[in-house]
C-alpha cells in the first residue's frame, strides 16, 4: 500500500492545481492512515472498506483536532480513494454512504480602517531614525504590511514576490498563488512608494530573481517570519487582540466590499477558485451594517 501512497503523490505533484503544501500535507496525512490500516489489520488493498473509513473518521474525531484539519485528512484520504478507483486497483467507492462532516463557516477576523490608520501611524518609518540599524528593517516591514493590504495577498505570495514580480510603471505585481496559478494584482500609490523607499536601501544591482523582502540573514523572508513581523508591528500599535497576516487579508477584501467593489473583482484579486470562498465577507460587511444600525 505504500507504493500505491507513493505513487498517488507522484500524480498529484504532477497536478497543476495542487500546491506543494498540499501536497506535503497530503503525505502527511496518508501516511498517518497507513498507520491506522496497519494497526486494524487492513490486509491490503482488499481492506479498504467501508467499515475501515468510518472507524478512521471516528479514529481522528476523538482526537479533537479542529475541524478543517479533520476535513484535510478525510480529503486525503478520499481523494487517494478515487484515483485507486480509476487506476482499477479497487471496485468501488468505500466512502460510499459515508456522512461526511460540513465545514465550518466562520466569519474572518479583520482590522476596521481607523485600526489600519493605527497601525500604519505607529509603525511609519522615521527619517529621524535614518541612520539606526533598525531603520532598514522598518522600511521592509512598513513595506511589506502596505503591500499586503492594498493587494490582498497570503503571507506565501508575498514571500515568494521577487524584484522583477514588481512592475513599478504600471503598479502591478505578478503573484503566484494556490496551485501554482500566477495571477496580477493592483498595487496602490501608497504601496508602491513604501516599496520603493524599501528598495532604495537595498544593495545594488537589484536583479529580478532576487527575493523581494529578505530577513536578517539576506536570505527569502518566509512566512512564519512575515506573521512575526505582523504581531510585532501589532505590539507596537497598542493592540489589544492578536492581528496576523491573514487578518490583513481579511482587512483588504471587506474594505473593497464596504468601498463598493463588486464581489467578482474581490474574487479574482484574492486569487480564489469559487465565488462562494468569497462570498463570505458580504456576510461580514451585512453583520458590520446591523451593528451600525443598532447602534
Amino acid at each position: 500500500m505504500k507504493l500505491l501512497v507513493d505513487q498517488f503523490l507522484l500524480h498529484l505533484k504532477a497536478q497543476r492545481n495542487f500546491s506543494k503544501n498540499t501536497v506535503k500535507a497530503y503525505q502527511f496525512d496518508l501516511g498517518e492512515f497507513l498507520q491506522y490500516a496497519a494497526a486494524s489489520k487492513a490486509a491490503g488493498v482488499k481492506g479498504l472498506d467501508r467499515l475501515l473509513m468510518r472507524g478512521y473518521i471516528a479514529f481522528i474525531s476523538d482526537r479533537k483536532v479542529s475541524r478543517n484539519t479533520l476535513l484535510r485528512k478525510i480529503s486525503a484520504v478520499r481523494s487517494f480513494m478515487t484515483y485507486l478507483l480509476e487506476t482499477g486497483q479497487i471496485e468501488s467507492d468505500p466512502f460510499d454512504l459515508i456522512t461526511i462532516p460540513k465545514k465550518e463557516k466562520r466569519l474572518p477576523r479583520f482590522l476596521t480602517e481607523g485600526e489600519v490608520g493605527r497601525l500604519q501611524d505607529y509603525n511609519l518609518p522615521s527619517e529621524v531614525d535614518a541612520r539606526e540599524k533598525d531603520y532598514y528593517y522598518s522600511l521592509r516591514d512598513y513595506a511589506l504590511f502596505e503591500l499586503m493590504y492594498s493587494s490582498g495577498l497570503r503571507r506565501s505570495e508575498a514571500a515568494g514576490l521577487n524584484v522583477g514580480d514588481l512592475d513599478m510603471f504600471s503598479g502591478f505585481a505578478r503573484v503566484m498563488g494556490k496551485g501554482s496559478k500566477e495571477r496580477l494584482v493592483p498595487v496602490n500609490d501608497k504601496a508602491m512608494e513604501a516599496l520603493r523607499a524599501y528598495l532604495d536601501t537595498r544593495p545594488k544591482p537589484l536583479a529580478h530573481g532576487l527575493p523581494l523582502f529578505l530577513n536578517n540573514r539576506n536570505g527569502r523572508l518566509t512566512g512564519a517570519g512575515i506573521a512575526l513581523i505582523f504581531k510585532r508591528m501589532a505590539r507596537r500599535a497598542r493592540f489589544a487582540r492578536p492581528m496576523n497576516p491573514h487578518s490583513v487579508r481579511h482587512s483588504f477584501a471587506t474594505h473593497m466590499l464596504d468601498r463598493g467593489c463588486d464581489l467578482k473583482t474581490v474574487q479574482e484579486m484574492l486569487g480564489h477558485k469559487n465565488l462562494q470562498t468569497t462570498e463570505i465577507y458580504t456576510h461580514v460587511s451585512l453583520q458590520r451594517l446591523k451593528e451600525v444600525y443598532d447602534k
